[in-house]
């Protein structure tokens, strides 16, 4: 740093805070370290007495923190985002529309390695609603050297770190099987539940419907809404292992790849995934997600929307954080579940 007249500071990069004192009225920093010195400041700092002030020197290859949030910035935004002004040195990333954040957890990971780079975000796939922040990055230092930056760039090597997906909007067909509601023995609770899901997905139920315990009746009516056009199909009712609950096989004999039977997810042990010949996903629900807020549904169905063919290392990775802790009163996706 040096030491210059203050009439020669515009433009300059200040060293440190400076406080103002307004006796009975005010106390407190006036300037902030790395402030960049405007005409108007001089009149205020000759007022506090600086006659002279300390200033970075402008010294080749050195970044101010602002170009440098602006650089990275430029390095890591995928599609899907906007971003704020520079405060303090940061920008923050918002989603511009909402859908699913995707974020390379790896290549962060490395990025926060370098040291002297701070990128902090939300977790991965993780809905998110337009004009929610999801990231913010800035450098440590008040400036930087510019190889530092660029170790960055060749980091990265032309790779997004983070983009918010588009979610499409499903035309969803369901049925329900078990011979207790189709003979209206007891009233079904699972369509008005997957209704109001689908409703804040902007997702359509095209209909619903109602088969008794019997394999092949629920296996034609899953074709029958592969038939009609349907997007996906849901498969609600009769998803345990116990002999007379048939879903799981119905699905398997039209033809479907089954993916998982089982999921390291609780609530969600009996969720089955699935995809028809023309890679449609057929999904079984288990009763759970009728009566538990948040389960494995909430988890993988997003992501389907974000036109993603899960895999089962996808399930599998859901062990860690697959556990929900069932909150009196439920904060998901402000918890640890699914993450």
């Amino acid at each position: 740093m040096k030491c210059i007249p203050v009439q020669e500071a515009v433009g300059s990069i200040l060293c440190h805070d400076i406080t103002q004192i307004l006796p009975g009225e005010f106390k407190g920093r006036r300037f902030k370290k790395g402030h960049i010195i405007q005409e108007e400041d001089i009149p205020v700092l000759l007022s506090l007495g600086k006659d002279n002030i300390y200033v970075w020197e402008n010294l080749p290859g050195m970044v101010h923190e602002n170009d440098a949030a602006t650089f990275l910035k430029d390095i890591t935004m995928g599609d899907g985002l906007t971003f704020g002004e520079i405060k303090e040195g940061k920008i923050t990333f918002t989603a511009a529309h909402d859908g699913l954040l995707k974020v390379d957890a790896d290549r962060l990971f490395q990025l926060n390695m370098l040291g002297e780079i701070s990128f902090a975000s939300l977790h991965n796939n993780l809905p998110v609603k337009k004009g929610e922040a999801v990231a913010g990055t800035r450098v440590i230092p008040l400036v930087i050297d510019q190889k530092k930056l660029d170790e960055a760039k060749k980091l990265l090597d032309g790779h997004k770190i983070i983009e918010v997906k588009p979610m499409k909007s499903f035309n969803i067909g369901i049925v329900t099987t078990g011979s207790e509601v189709y003979y209206h023995r007891i009233k079904d609770k699972f369509g008005p539940i997957l209704r109001g899901k689908m409703e804040g997905y902007h997702c359509t139920v095209a209909g619903q419907t109602f088969v008794p315990d019997n394999k092949e009746m629920i296996e034609q009516a899953i074709k029958d809404w592969l038939d009609k056009g349907a997007d996906m199909v849901f498969c609600t009712g009769g998803m345990s292992v116990d002999p007379d609950d048939l879903t799981p096989s119905a699905i398997r004999d039209t033809g479907c790849e089954i993916i998982t039977y089982g999921t390291p997810v609780l609530p969600g042990a009996m969720f089955l995934l699935s995809y028809y010949t023309d890679g449609r996903p057929v999904l079984g629900l288990p009763g759970c997600v009728m009566h538990s807020k948040v389960t494995v549904f909430d988890l993988i169905f997003p992501r389907i929307l974000a036109g993603e063919k899960i895999t089962m290392a996808d399930i599998a990775a859901f062990g860690h954080g697959g556990l929900c802790s069932n909150c009196a009163e439920c904060h998901y996706p402000n918890c640890h579940f699914g993450k």
